[in-house]
């Protein structure tokens, strides 16, 4: 038995793991969910909990059962302590809102296929919003878009955690392909010299948003 299961991480009480199924932008489907419960059952997993990453954290499991686990959900692995971008966080956009004047989850499916299990210096976030209203966090997100009529606008540097950091607006009216290409670059960037650890908000701190737009745009 290896020192921690595959795709698990080990909770307070240091006996039981939890794991956390790659559900991208929360889209799950009836079959998905009926097959999570019937997981959960069998085993008896004591808690299902949604978390702010629009997952589904299973917790409490020995670990000799993790790897069972993983093959019965039949569900890819979602990054909830690697070094890497962890998840794309999306709004419903105007696939169903109302409010929404881009295709959120459009561009936050493109976003999740490139971008989830990148290695960085540290853990990293995305959030796309489909209007102005940024459902999806964009400003606290390390990298976020939110929509307007007129096109993207993009973000970056942002973080929600104890040391909170509204993120920088580094392009405008940009459409789904330039969103793409600048987050490659963004990242790119960051990976390269960013220090271990160090959040994107700290390293925009460190190095000046004026400075980062200069190497990026």
């Amino acid at each position: 038995m290896p020192d921690r299961p595959r795709g698990a991480f080990v909770q307070r009480d240091k006996k039981t793991y939890a794991v956390v199924p790659r559900t991208p932008m929360g889209l799950v489907t009836p079959d998905i969910l009926e097959n999570i419960a019937k997981v959960a059952r069998k085993h008896e997993i004591p808690v299902i909990k949604i978390t702010s990453a629009q997952r589904m954290a299973l917790v409490g499991m020995k670990p000799e059962i993790v790897e069972e686990v993983w093959q019965e959900l039949g569900l890819d692995m979602g990054p909830a302590v690697e070094v890497c971008v962890h998840y794309v966080q999306a709004c419903p956009g105007n696939t169903l809102c109302k409010f929404g004047v881009q295709d959120s989850l459009g561009l936050g499916g493109e976003l999740e296929k490139i971008f989830v299990g990148m290695r960085l210096p540290a853990k990293a976030k995305i959030g796309i919003s489909g209007c102005p209203f940024n459902c999806g966090e964009g400003y606290v997100r390390d990298f976020g878009a939110f929509g307007k009529k007129s096109g993207w606008t993009v973000i970056f540097g942002g973080n929600s955690g104890g040391k909170p950091r509204i993120g920088d607006v580094i392009a405008e009216g940009m459409s789904n392909e330039e969103v793409i290409d600048l987050a490659k670059r963004c990242f790119g960037y960051y990976a390269a010299d960013g220090k271990k650890k160090e959040r994107t908000a700290r390293f925009i701190e460190r190095i000046g948003i004026e400075e980062f737009k200069k190497t990026v745009l």
